[in-house]
């Protein structure tokens, strides 16, 4: 048997480790490229493959009635190793996916360097690789390289865009005053009481909703830089002062709404507004704000955050932190392939590829390892049907969507063809959604299967 060519593989994320995984499993030789710890980056903490930076939530594992359950559906059907990590490390979480992040990324690393025809090479691939690298994967995420980014940039002729993604503050589980907080899952979701108890909340009245709003509103902020003046914000992702400059009440009905929960302490007294916390690791030691993305500086978090009731006197593990995204405007750059068109031997995985979030990122990484080593094989590998969730999303970022106002893009039914015969209307949503997963399952099966 002839000796195969390595793939390379520029950048260990979340899609860049997927994508070594689907490769070498297919019999591909693979060198992944991960510039940490030569070279650091503002949000990352270790040197580990798949380290988690924003949140540690896969969020919705609902098959059947969410879009990104049935992304998590799709990549357990297709051996994908970031779901098998993340179910192996699951921590309660209600009716979504949250993983301890240490021991998941510490998994996908091990798991990685131990397999045969994966090999990790540590140091930044400074600008575009070279000519004799003929199958190449860029999957380097939102924190991508300035001197990649700028020759993407050169050789692609278009100016990159870009939004500004924001990090939730981790809080310690002790420090919480449970004199004041309680736990329990929003409307009591999950199918175990370690999963109807999966969130902290912590309750406020109109009062300290009001002083918290001013708070917020007054407190010192990141200042950018002149270059990033003018960049925008994801709205899935925004900082909690950025939704609150939208209105005062944006946070009641955002991460801070008070429905489906009631306060144990006082279950006569309707709460005004809820701050939910997420148990971030398996120890249960570490609980992350949700939805609380901030720019704001350090000192100012601390102060504004202890104003919360249950986090008056809170140590935090980590601060929040808000850092620049680099991704392709890919409806006019990229091939159905994930191919950069001026360039085919580059493939583009994950963020950088114009989806947002973990699970979507991954998703793309097993795509575009699939396809890689299908090429180094001498085959073509046609992307699923865009009646599945990773078919939609490749859909969308490679055509469907507008190349003019093209934004990273969640998973979600919206980028689904409809399914005939089913009525539209909030009520029909269920046995919509149904329809949709139902027939998303079985196309990619086949599609597996081909």
């Amino acid at each position: 048997m002839s000796k195969i060519d390595p793939i390379h593989i520029i950048g260990g994320g979340m899609a860049g480790s997927e994508a070594a995984w689907q490769a070498a499993n297919m019999g591909v030789p693979v060198i992944l490229h991960e510039m940490r710890p030569t070279v650091k980056t503002f949000a990352h903490q270790t040197d580990g493959l798949a380290e988690l930076v924003c949140s540690n939530s896969f969020r919705s594992d609902d098959d059947s009635q969410n879009a990104v359950g049935l992304l998590h559906w799709e990549m357990r059907a297709a051996d994908g190793l970031i779901m098998a990590k993340g179910d192996k490390h699951a921590l309660p979480a209600g009716g979504a996916l949250a993983v301890d992040r240490d021991a998941f990324s510490q998994d996908v690393t091990e798991t990685l360097l131990s397999h045969p025809l994966v090999t990790l090479e540590r140091g930044e691939v400074a600008g575009l690789p070279p000519e004799e690298w003929d199958n190449v994967i860029v999957a380097t995420g939102p924190l991508t390289s300035t001197a990649l980014a700028e020759a993407v940039a050169a050789r692609t002729g278009e100016g990159s865009l870009a939004f500004f993604d924001a990090i939730a503050p981790i809080v310690y589980a002790d420090s919480v005053d449970m004199s004041k907080a309680w736990f329990q899952s929003r409307y009591d979701k999950g199918e175990t009481e370690e999963e109807r108890k999966a969130y902290l909340n912590c309750p406020m009245d109109r009062d300290q909703y009001e002083a918290f709003i001013d708070a917020l509103l007054a407190a010192d902020k990141t200042e950018f830089k002149d270059w990033e003046e003018n960049t925008p914000y994801f709205d899935g992702c925004l900082p909690i002062e950025v939704m609150a400059a939208r209105g005062r009440e944006t946070l009641r009905f955002g991460p801070m709404k008070p429905v489906g929960l009631t306060n144990p302490h006082a279950p006569d007294v309707k709460a005004h507004a809820i701050v939910q916390l997420r148990r971030d690791n398996a120890l249960g030691t570490l609980f992350n704000i949700v939805g609380f993305q901030t720019k704001m500086k350090y000192g100012a978090q601390k102060e504004v955050f202890r104003m919360i009731p249950g986090l008056e006197d809170a140590e935090f593990a980590r601060l929040g932190g808000i850092h620049r995204n680099t991704f392709l405007n890919s409806p006019r750059l990229l091939d159905d392939r994930l191919r950069l068109q001026s360039d085919p031997r580059l493939r583009f995985a994950g963020q950088i590829s114009g989806v947002e979030g973990y699970v979507e990122s991954a998703a793309m990484g097993l795509l575009a390892g699939r396809m890689a080593a299908a090429a180094r094989l001498g085959r073509d590998l046609p992307p699923p049907p865009p009646t599945t969730a990773m078919g939609a999303l490749v859909t969308h970022i490679t055509g469907g969507a507008d190349a003019k106002t093209f934004q990273p893009m969640n998973v979600n039914f919206g980028l689904f063809p409809p399914v005939e015969g089913v009525r539209g209307g909030r009520r029909k949503r269920a046995e919509r959604y149904k329809a949709y997963t139902d027939r998303a399952k079985a196309d990619f099966g086949a599609w597996l299967a081909t």
